[in-house]
């Protein structure tokens, strides 16, 4: 069995939608998975956004949840983070270092460009070389800082907007964007 945590800021519109559309399309599928969903920036017990229960009821996927916080508890229980957007993977991971190779945004997990894939890498190794530089005292050579900064500049962006406070089609938009990459991430962990 898998078990996946999908976090964002409130755990009242992505990652709920995100939580109830795997939870649809497992059950659909017969697949073995459990979801949960979390927020960096919430308490527990909020209820779910209307208009991402609109969007979710107009896919025909049911959602009965409310907020949660993002704790220790829930990271250990997860097999799989994904987060989205970087911000909030970066959140995560101050918190909890130890998730960090389970840890991706959504959409950066279910990419399958592998050019894109090796820079993501190569910018992960600069960061962390980065901060272990900054520790010690010392910079990035200009060479480093140059290549740091040109690999931004190149990988896509991984983030769904954050709806919140926004209208129907903004919800719709980020469900669709959700959606997409649903599909993708049952391809890649049951290829089905």
């Amino acid at each position: 069995m898998k078990r996946i945590l999908f976090v964002c800021t409130g755990n009242t519109c992505r990652s709920p939608m995100a939580e109830a559309m795997l939870r649809d399309q497992a059950k659909r599928r017969g697949l073995d998975v459990e979801v949960r969903s979390a927020g960096v920036s919430t308490v527990d017990g909020l209820p779910v956004s209307e208009h991402a229960r609109a969007a979710l009821r107009e896919r025909g996927v049911p959602d009965n949840g409310s907020s949660s916080a993002l704790d220790g508890g829930a990271v250990s229980w997860a097999d799989l983070v994904l987060t989205m957007t970087t911000g909030h993977k970066r959140h995560l991971l101050q918190r909890f270092p130890n998730a960090v190779d389970k840890t991706y945004t959504l959409k950066e997990y279910v990419e399958s460009d592998e050019a894109v894939l090796r820079d993501i890498a190569e910018l992960e190794a600069l960061y962390t070389e980065w901060h272990m530089k900054q520790a010690l005292g010392q910079q990035l050579t200009e060479e480093e800082r140059s290549r740091l900064l040109e690999l931004e500049r190149r990988i896509p962006g991984f983030d769904i907007a954050d709806p919140f406070g926004g209208s129907l089609d903004m919800y719709q938009e980020c469900a669709d964007e959700i959606g997409q990459a649903m599909d993708k991430l049952i391809v890649k962990l049951f290829g089905r």
